[in-house]
């Protein structure tokens, strides 16, 4: 999303995203459950990266019920879906980005821990090298390059 001023407008579509989760999930034969309200609400909440096990503690925090498999198999629905898409850290752990608006790899600074997005554009000079010579086809949200920011250099 925009850092500039269009931090309503992302907000108005933002919740135009998840006003049909509910029939939508309905559709794929699942209930529409306290449990998976609770998860749409703090998804939709939520910008950027979030981890399973932090949208289950901040599920928890409304819903202390809630279950782990069911968020779980919820976010592969949602990712079904195209609200979500997991993608790994450099610590291989799996997050989640929130609406995601193109697909997009990662840096992250192995000393200050910080990361950043790689957009599309400019890793395609490394994805098109690779589709070329090896013919692989890279899915850029796996993608995790880790080093030393400019700042901890």
């Amino acid at each position: 999303m925009a850092r500039d001023g269009s931090r309503a407008a992302g907000a108005a579509t933002r919740g135009a995203s998840w006003d049909s989760i509910r029939d939508r999930l309905r559709a794929r034969g699942l209930r529409w459950t306290p449990q998976r309200r609770v998860l749409i609400e703090v998804l939709s909440r939520t910008d950027g990266h979030v981890t399973g096990a932090e949208l289950i503690e901040k599920c928890r925090e409304v819903d202390p019920a809630t279950i782990p498999s069911t968020v779980y198999r919820t976010l592969d629905v949602l990712e079904e879906f195209g609200l979500v898409q997991h993608c790994h850290g450099a610590n291989g752990r799996e997050e989640f980005h929130v609406l995601p608006e193109q697909e997009h790899g990662h840096l992250y600074c192995r000393v200050c821990h910080r990361s950043w997005d790689i957009e599309a554009g400019e890793a395609s000079a490394l994805v098109s090298s690779l589709e070329s010579s090896r013919g692989f086809e890279v899915d850029l949200s796996h993608v995790t390059v880790v080093g030393r920011c400019a700042d901890c250099r």
